[in-house]
């Protein structure tokens, strides 16, 4: 009986939430959408180095993720239209994306992707954030 009170004590105290994730601007039907959750600077935004990551279809110019139960933290998104299904972030030869893609607080840079500083999300509550791709 004892275990079961320190668990639920436990439980409260390092509290987890949810992250709802909009994405809006999906250019078409075509493809998936890849979702990346990272929760480091050293990491960000490069896929398959993320916390946590989906890959989800899509029916229209929106779509909707959860990451549930995630742990107090503080978090960047990173996100892009995989059109071609090939798993991979398309680009032209001057290594600009050919294909939609998008961050947590829609942060942009002109010539690179933006800093995990300026696409942070902290996570201290359930929250939702909108993203739009371009």
């Amino acid at each position: 009986m004892k275990l079961i009170l320190i668990l639920s004590l436990l439980s409260l105290l390092g509290g987890s939430y949810d992250l709802e994730v909009e994405v809006e601007g999906i250019p078409n039907t075509k493809g998936t959408i890849f979702i990346g959750l990272f929760n480091s600077s050293s990491s960000f935004p490069l896929f398959g180095k993320q916390y946590k990551g989906v890959v989800v279809t899509h029916e229209g110019k929106s779509h909707t993720y959860r990451f549930k139960n995630l742990p107090k933290d503080t978090y960047a998104l990173a996100i892009y239209h995989d059109e071609n299904k090939n798993g991979k972030l398309d680009k032209n030869l001057f290594g600009a994306p050919t294909e939609a893609y998008g961050f947590s607080n829609n942060a942009r840079e002109t010539f690179s992707a933006p800093s995990f500083e300026s696409a942070k999300v902290v996570l201290d509550r359930d929250k939702k954030c909108q993203i739009r791709i371009k």
